[in-house]
């Protein structure tokens, strides 16, 4: 992949406001849910993303680790697929990493709260829309 479409790739996601991850139930059907945009990320490969830890999408990754991320800017029809493995994270470093202010609305037990965990997506490959063509991409 250039540099320049990994940019690119980059600026689109963050640029948008919610992020659609997609898990596999028990039995082998994809799930996608609607969640704020990731913490952190590293390049297009790596994404941080928080959760509640008692959460259905936590027990489906444990279960089974295949997953997908979509960005999608509405404003210019274009988006951007994803595909990989998630990691559910409980470690209390990589929690402290991505915590942030006004995090304890949902985990009101603080950083500690054992209700929050951190989602680590690693990505493998990607597909992506713009200008009415699709092109795969390996990462």
């Amino acid at each position: 992949m250039t540099r320049n479409l990994e940019q690119t790739i980059g600026n689109l996601i963050d640029k948008q406001g919610v992020a659609f991850v997609a898990s596999v139930d028990e039995n082998g059907f994809p799930n996608m849910k609607a969640m704020l945009p990731p913490r952190k990320r590293e390049g297009i490969r790596v994404f941080w993303f928080t959760t509640n830890t008692s959460s259905m999408r936590v027990a489906q990754y444990r279960q089974n680790p295949n997953a997908a991320v979509y960005f999608c800017d509405k404003r210019f029809f274009r988006g951007v697929q994803l595909v990989g493995t998630m990691e559910a994270l409980t470690d209390a470093k990589i929690k402290e990493e991505i915590w942030r202010e006004g995090d304890a609305l949902y985990y009101p037990g603080g950083v500690a709260d054992p209700d929050y965990c951190v989602l680590k997506f690693t990505a493998s490959k990607g597909r992506r829309y713009s200008n009415f063509k699709s092109e795969d991409f390996e990462i």
